[in-house]
């Protein structure tokens, strides 16, 4: 009976350690208030002023004298840099400045436009103010043309067919990918000018 009670020991002190063992993961941003483990920093007051280089306690006294948070802003500097500022708004500006940005973007996207080498001239027509419209918004176009058949005897036709639409789109569009053929497919691709 003893020995059991020994192990039964020896197994709680190894899972005592292994907890304390475990780090914690590390947080996104900025180091804040205790999480600055510098010595000394270079403070820089909410208003710009430069307190200059003074230890990490002291920076922190004086920022929670004044009512701010102690933010490290350059962490790779000697010493770190070390701002007064409330933390919350930043965060809050630093989420509202990356939303705008994101708002800004245009994602790019390839819009389709796919035909025959025998084409009527109203379907062209039809197909013509959509890729006009695609360009309109900033997209770009990806024409296709399928061969069936014995239309692959007369790729002819789908070189003429891809001419007539580059020199129809010339003034809002430039090409981006001249034509070219993939088995029973040759496609081109438009960009907005």
């Amino acid at each position: 009976m003893p020995t059991f009670g020994l192990r039964q020991e020896r197994v709680i002190v190894a899972r005592r350690f292994g907890a304390n063992q475990q780090q914690a993961a590390p947080k996104d941003g900025p180091r804040v208030n205790e999480d600055i483990h510098a010595r000394t920093v270079f403070l820089i007051g909410d208003d710009g002023h430069k307190f200059g280089e003074m230890g990490t306690d002291e920076a922190r006294a004086i920022a929670e004298e004044r009512g701010f948070d102690l933010v490290e802003v350059s962490p790779d500097a000697k010493p770190p840099v070390a701002k007064l500022m409330d933390f919350g708004k930043f965060k809050y500006e630093q989420q509202k400045k990356a939303a705008e940005a994101r708002k800004k973007q245009k994602v790019i996207e390839i819009k389709e436009i796919k035909m025959r080498p025998t084409i009527d001239d109203h379907d062209y027509d039809v197909k013509m103010r959509s890729m006009k419209r695609f360009f309109e918004e900033g997209d770009k176009v990806k024409v296709t043309l399928r061969f069936r058949g014995r239309e692959m005897a007369h790729m002819n036709l789908g070189s003429e067919l891809m001419g007539r639409i580059q020199k129809d789109t010339e003034t809002i569009a430039k090409v981006e990918a001249w034509p070219r053929t993939e088995g029973r497919q040759m496609m081109m691709v438009l960009a907005p000018r």
